[in-house]
């Protein structure tokens, strides 16, 4: 017995040698490859029901803004998605008769150049500042509010309920927001118009027609002027001819 002991004992040895040589001769498993650029258009038209903010990502080039930033930025971004319902709900003419400086600041109102999930929404400090801001450099913010744990936007003109997340993973988070997100320094009642009306006149308003009527003209004072002749010389040759 010891003798089989002693001749399998350089077997197990070998096969143990070639059973470890094997295992390390195994290839390792690949290493993932990078994850896939961000692209906000693309996660909007999955969502289905955001076709016209898509196009205004798209006419005022925010959307590729966004794609740089979010691939570069360590701080992330977040973004509020209104849906086509919400800009239909917009009175009639509000982007048309926008300049296209205001169209983009608009869009990027619905920005924030940091990831916020909706957690952080709810204790956030207000303002929350986007990438909006006005000629003086003055960033636009939203102020955000919480009802248990439902999180509410603020613009100053409008109020709505953040909904539910296209996307809540880092680098970006986007939620739903049923209305048009609308600045008050663009929307606001204290808005200055582009034409401030000129000074009125102290005198009451007089029309042309009551001017007309009121001064005479100029062809009237030549009619009486001559007819104020003819009486005169009428009664000159009516003397001379009584003298004579």
């Amino acid at each position: 017995m010891a003798t089989i002991h002693l001749t399998l004992a350089p077997l197990l040895i070998l096969a143990t040698v070639l059973l470890s040589t094997k295992i390390t001769a195994q290839p390792a498993a690949p290493a993932p490859g990078p994850a896939a650029p961000v692209n906000i258009t693309a996660i909007l038209e999955k969502g289905g029901q955001f076709a016209t903010f898509i196009r205004l990502l798209n006419s005022t080039q925010v959307g590729n803004q966004i794609n740089i930033q979010v691939n570069s930025s360590s701080e992330g971004m977040t973004v509020f998605a209104p849906t086509d319902n919400a800009f239909q709900n917009l009175k009639p003419g509000t982007l048309n008769k926008l300049s296209h400086e205001d169209q983009v600041k608009l869009i990027l109102y619905h920005v924030s150049p940091k990831f916020y999930t909706l957690d952080d929404l709810l204790s956030v400090s207000n303002p929350v500042r986007t990438q909006a801001s006005g000629r003086d450099g003055a960033v636009y913010g939203l102020n955000f509010t919480s009802q248990g744990n439902q999180v509410n936007v603020s613009t100053g003109v409008v109020e709505t309920r953040v909904s539910n997340a296209l996307r809540k993973e880092r680098p970006l988070a986007i939620y739903v927001v049923d209305m048009v997100l609308l600045p008050e320094e663009m929307f606001g009642e204290n808005k200055v118009s582009p034409a401030a009306p000129g000074p009125k006149s102290n005198s009451p308003d007089v029309s042309d027609d009551q001017e007309k009527a009121g001064a005479p003209s100029d062809n009237s004072s030549s009619g009486e002027m001559k007819a104020g002749l003819r009486v005169g010389l009428g009664l000159v040759f009516l003397c001379l001819t009584l003298l004579v």
